[in-house]
């Protein structure tokens, strides 16, 4: 980890500067599996204390967070934890691959980047912000760039004047292989920035 820092230190002076101000981010860990998957289908495009919100709503309604559970509740007990309806379908179809097995969550610890976005892009509703998130906080994946996420991209324009994600891809790659501790960092100088904090 402290390799990782020192590597992105000395390939963009921005880490040093963000590293020296606010000290060195922490490491989001998740659990595998479903769980974590519908919580990070509730964040999609909203904050993570509101996605947490409604996620401990769910969790409090029902016996456990299961595909064999949540298949099973209809739209509107849904709402009324306060899922929108585009998300409920998007639980429901991932419960639905895992419940005819057409997905295994268990086996994507033994997978590639590559191989376990081309496995979970197939479900409706998982995109590559997703799939990004799920790959660094639940399998560490060490050299990812989620530039579907709103507070990179801010800070990265903010921070270095580019504004075009190809260019970003392309300044980005000097990064490499840290390119997710590059994304921890940019988060941790966006929250700290704006006084915030996030629990992960």
């Amino acid at each position: 980890m402290q390799e990782a820092f020192d590597y992105l230190k000395e390939k963009d002076t921005v880490f040093k500067i963000i590293i020296e101000k606010y000290g060195l981010p922490i490491i989001p860990v998740r659990p595998q599996g479903f769980e974590t998957l519908v919580l990070l289908i509730l964040e999609q495009q909203v904050s993570i204390d509101s996605a947490k919100a409604t996620f401990l709503k769910i969790k409090g309604g029902v016996d456990s967070i299961e595909p064999d559970v949540l298949i099973h509740l209809s739209d509107e007990e849904f709402r009324n934890f306060g899922v929108s309806r585009q998300k409920i379908s998007y639980i429901k179809a991932l419960a639905t691959a895992l419940i005819n097995e057409n997905l295994n969550l268990e086996s994507l610890s033994t997978k590639t980047a590559a191989e376990v976005r081309a496995e979970l892009i197939k479900i409706k509703g998982i995109g590559n912000w997703t799939i990004d998130i799920y790959l660094m906080f639940c399998l560490q994946a060490p050299d990812l760039l989620p530039l579907g996420d709103i507070a990179v991209v801010t800070t990265i324009k903010e921070l270095l004047g580019i504004n075009d994600k190809e260019a970003i891809e392309s300044h980005a790659q000097k990064w490499s292989p840290y390119r997710s501790f590059a994304t921890y960092i940019l988060w941790h100088y966006y929250l700290k920035k704006r006084n915030r904090t996030v629990s992960y």
